[in-house]
């Protein structure tokens, strides 16, 4: 206990919240310059009384006795009361004042999950070859780690967009659905410009002024209803700023990357457009993420604080049980002796 004490007086600085509860330990004090308290007694008096008292050479006592007062029990009675008056001050450990991060911006992850996200032509972190999603969800995860102080929102989209995971500071949450999320949940095709408009609806019902879309796709536009430059107008006027990763290999005539288009996004929205051909590269994208929209800290007036009430609580208690024991003794020593008294 002394030894935990010490680490928690050496982690910050010893204040008393409530300084003026500590002139309360004095009360003991005028309790002792009170008189004695006076007890009556019954006086007995019979023929012959005062004959009695001569043959013994005594004087009748007065008929009121005086408490006499108990100095180890004053000492236990005052060490109590100091102990629940500490506890009472509220003693604590004030540390340093802490930065906190504070909420910056909203973070909105745009996901393609149309069936070309399953073309095998990435290596991953341990050297085998996996699909692009899971070589997304592989450096996303870590992505969305460092992410921390930031709201975060998740949008699939594949044929259609779906909102996932709407804004939240609980990252844990955009990392599970994420990395439970399929290929080929949304549908097969690319709507890029339906979840742009997806994604300015959800920024629409929020009200911090930054707010960073960060679209992953490996295709062309597909059977969009809205188109996506037009959608990426859109979003700028409500503030958004896209960045836009293509992902994939070169010459797949079947998904081709549309470079221009994804440029023109990012252009629209004072974004920047990133081409990511394998997983070095994609982490190298995040990296520069990081560096574009880095995170902010502000200063808050929060100060960590260490409760010790229950210190001198608990030593008040202990000393209570110890004072009572020692009483519960000196009665059973008192019990034997007198019966050890009658039986001689």
């Amino acid at each position: 206990m002394l030894n935990e004490i010490q680490e928690l007086l050496d982690s910050g600085n010893f204040e008393i919240a409530h300084t003026w509860v500590l002139w309360l330990a004095l009360l003991p004090v005028l309790v002792i310059l009170l008189p004695p308290i006076r007890h009556k007694t019954e006086a007995l008096f019979t023929p012959g009384f005062k004959t009695v008292l001569d043959l013994k050479g005594e004087q009748p006592a007065h008929g009121v006795q005086i408490s006499k007062r108990n100095i180890l029990s004053m000492l236990f009675l005052w060490l109590i009361w100091l102990c629940l008056v500490v506890a009472a001050s509220s003693p604590q450990i004030v540390g340093e004042p802490q930065k906190q991060i504070k909420t910056a911006r909203n973070f909105l992850l745009n996901i393609d999950l149309s069936l070309s996200m399953e073309t095998r032509d990435w290596v991953n972190s341990d050297g085998q070859l996996v699909s692009r999603w899971e070589a997304v969800k592989e450096v996303m995860d870590e992505f969305i780690t460092r992410r921390q102080g930031d709201r975060m929102g998740l949008i699939l989209f594949g044929s259609q967009a779906y909102l996932q995971t709407p804004f939240t500071d609980d990252l844990d949450v955009v990392r599970t659905l994420l990395n439970e999320s399929e290929v080929g949940m949304a549908g097969a095709k690319t709507a890029i410009g339906n979840s742009i408009g997806k994604s300015v609806e959800l920024f629409e019902r929020d009200s911090i002024q930054k707010k960073v879309m960060v679209l992953v796709t490996d295709g062309a536009d597909s059977g969009s209803e809205l188109k996506p430059i037009q959608a990426a107008r859109l979003a700028a006027t409500d503030s958004i700023t896209i960045y836009t990763i293509g992902i994939g290999t070169k010459g797949q005539q079947t998904y081709e990357l549309d470079d221009y288009t994804l440029t023109e996004i990012a252009r629209a929205t004072n974004g920047q457009y990133f081409e990511a051909a394998d997983r070095e590269r994609l982490e190298d994208v995040y990296a520069t993420l990081d560096a574009l929209e880095p995170i902010e800290y502000e200063n808050n007036n929060f100060i960590p604080k260490r409760l010790l009430f229950y210190y001198p609580l608990m030593l008040a208690l202990i000393l209570a049980l110890f004072y009572h024991g020692i009483l519960a003794l000196i009665a059973l020593v008192k019990i034997i002796n007198l019966k050890f008294t009658q039986d001689g």
